[in-house]
């Protein structure tokens, strides 16, 4: 058997005096399949930073074999010191021969290589770290949630990748599927300590049911023999010392043993607040056309939502799910066709990309609307702090600006945020981005229980399985755009019934937008002028001004009590959010055409 190529051993690290990792230890031998698992806070992401010599443990040894290529994909990655992405990519070669790779997965990950890093999302930022980590093809190869804000077509072909490759890979993902797929492997960090499991993740489950139920069983015991032993001391003490004296020592040492036990983390008290009951219908939409310019998004689609129904929503990044959401509330008019709303709708949104967070507001002030200690659930008041805890949020981190907070607890959040607010159409667009795979199986049992509607947009395959009982899918191609489709069962059941995924989208570089068709009269390629460069460039920090601006509006209209209050303050919020949501829509379009008018002319 060849040696390991990277051993830790004792690895211990505290942040200031609240001890994290404590005596965690694994060995990684040449080709290992492996994913890192455990609760969200248990330091899966320091214990990989620390396997990759990024951060340096207080105590312990981390052994790397001499010789051996290691990358580590950041989840926030740095890229301000690189004039374009193909820059930063060809970075992580360091001097390779063969650059051909930077230009494949760029390709692959529909990235731009000139596109200036000033200027990308956060989403795309997370896809040129995987480019950059991928490209030299190492020895070892360290991925932490290389899932999060890819569509379904990139992580089936991610899936693809590294099923070839033949380094060694250590993965931390939420994502079931992908794992079950990967790994060989599994190491559970779990209260500061690991244990390697020579199982993939398929199997790890059940393992750690059955060992968290012996451990509680083991407990059970313990406390039982602790109570029969201080039973003697009270009423078994006999004349013989020596022998007294060693079954107190012995007791000593059960009651040291009991208290130093690390109990599991709990369950976090996840239930959402149920409004009135809607009508039967909740919508029904019958030849509905959309499009904007010259790209058509949904194409003569009808459908019809039932009070109870959950539907998935699925397809490739730009195919138009968004659209297709806000087409179903009545957010958006239709070009064609026609929409009918049911009665006594009460719509909660829970966006997981939390751009309506201030990253400077406290946790507590999040959660209250920045008064008082109480949090209204429903029509119950509840101390912040009690409710803060139903979602695994100590006391201490009342004070905690968001920015601070790790990705899952900022998940937690929103989920804290918006399940305190009644509602009959639950919509969750893209709710599994950072959760734990514990938080993520009471979400599932949040969405079976719920009395109302449920509409989820998700990448996330195995929880669709899970949750939906139908699934909208794009059909379109460059040939024929628009088309959607409804599929009875989860994600696995479209497979079955059409034979195929989430295919992209494909580019069809002869029909972009209006903007680009005029451009390409005068030449062969449509050219991007400089007020076309200056909206580019602004457009996004005036969509996210916008969007803060709504979520303050949302956050005054949450008040119960605004409207008793202030009525014609309340009446003015309600025609300002009109007006704030109708610009936001158009500087969404226009920032749409100009991206398709940037991408004809760098074709």
């Amino acid at each position: 058997m060849a040696p390991p190529i990277l051993t830790l051993k004792n690895i211990h690290l505290s942040f200031g005096t609240t001890p994290l990792i404590e005596g965690a230890e694994f060995t990684v031998s040449p080709g290992a399949r492996m994913c890192l698992v455990g609760r969200n806070g248990s330091g899966k992401s320091t214990l990989l930073k620390i396997a990759a010599g990024i951060i340096q443990p207080d105590e312990g040894e981390r052994f790397l074999k001499p010789g051996t290529t290691v990358r580590y994909m950041h989840q926030e990655p740095d890229l301000s010191t690189y004039s374009n992405l193909s820059e930063y990519i060809a970075g992580g070669l360091e001097g390779a021969d063969d650059g051909y790779r930077t230009h494949y997965l760029m390709d692959a990950l529909g990235l731009d290589g000139n596109a200036n890093p000033k200027n990308i999302s956060g989403g795309e930022s997370r896809r040129a770290a995987l480019a950059r980590a991928l490209a030299p093809e190492p020895d070892l190869l360290m991925l932490d949630e290389p899932t999060n804000h890819l569509d379904l077509p990139i992580i089936e072909w991610l899936e693809e990748e590294l099923s070839s490759y033949k380094g060694a890979l250590i993965l931390i993902s939420h994502d079931r599927r992908f794992l079950s797929k990967l790994t060989r492997e599994t190491i559970w960090v779990d209260r500061g300590e690991t244990r390697q499991i020579n199982k993939g993740f398929g199997s790890f489950e059940d393992w750690r049911d059955n060992f968290l139920e012996q451990e509680e069983l083991d407990r059970h015991k313990l406390s039982r023999k602790i109570e029969r032993e201080q039973h003697w001391v009270v009423h078994g003490v006999s004349g013989r010392r020596k022998r007294n004296v060693r079954r107190l020592k012995e007791l000593g040492g059960l009651r040291d043993t009991k208290r130093n036990e690390k109990q599991s983390v709990g369950k976090a008290n996840i239930s959402v607040t149920e409004g009135q009951t809607s009508g039967k219908l909740v919508a029904k939409l019958e030849h509905v056309s959309k499009a904007f310019g010259d790209r058509i998004i949904i194409d003569d689609f009808s459908t019809r939502i039932a009070r109870g129904d959950r539907i998935g929503i699925i397809g490739p990044n730009g195919s138009g799910k968004t659209t297709l959401l806000k087409l179903i509330m009545g957010q958006l008019d239709t070009d064609d066709g026609t929409i009918k709303l049911g009665t006594n709708l009460q719509s909660l949104v829970l966006d997981q990309k939390r751009e309506g967070l201030d990253p400077d507001t406290t946790l507590k002030d999040a959660l209250t609307g920045g008064g008082g200690d109480s949090v209204m659930v429903g029509d119950i008041q509840k101390h912040v702090i009690g409710y803060m805890k139903d979602f695994l949020f100590l006391s201490e981190q009342q004070r905690t600006p968001i920015h601070r907070l790790s990705g899952g607890e900022r998940a937690r959040l929103e989920l804290a945020r918006g399940l305190r607010l009644p509602s009959n159409l639950l919509i969750l667009d893209e709710p599994t981005n950072d959760l734990d795979l514990e938080t993520l199986d009471l979400l599932q049992e949040l969405i079976a229980d719920y009395k109302g509607t449920v509409l989820l947009v998700s990448h996330d395959r195995d929880f669709l399985d899970r949750t939906v009982n139908s699934v909208i899918a794009f059909e379109g191609d460059a040939h024929n755009t628009g088309k959607w489709q409804e599929y009875a069962g989860g994600y696995s059941d479209m497979i079955a019934q059409r034979g195929y995924g989430v295919k992209s989208v494909e580019k069809d570089r002869k029909k972009t937008s209006s903007s680009v068709s005029k451009a390409s009269k005068n030449t062969d390629k449509p050219k991007l002028s400089y007020k076309h460069k200056f909206a580019l460039e602004t457009l996004p920090k005036t969509i996210a001004a916008l969007e803060a601006e709504l979520a303050a509006l949302n956050t005054k209209l949450e008040d119960p009590e605004y409207y008793i209050k202030d009525p014609d303050g309340f009446t003015q919020t309600i025609e300002g959010l009109d007006k704030v949501q109708t610009k936001l829509e158009k500087c969404e379009e226009e920032w749409m055409e100009l991206e398709l008018l940037r991408e004809a002319s760098s074709t």
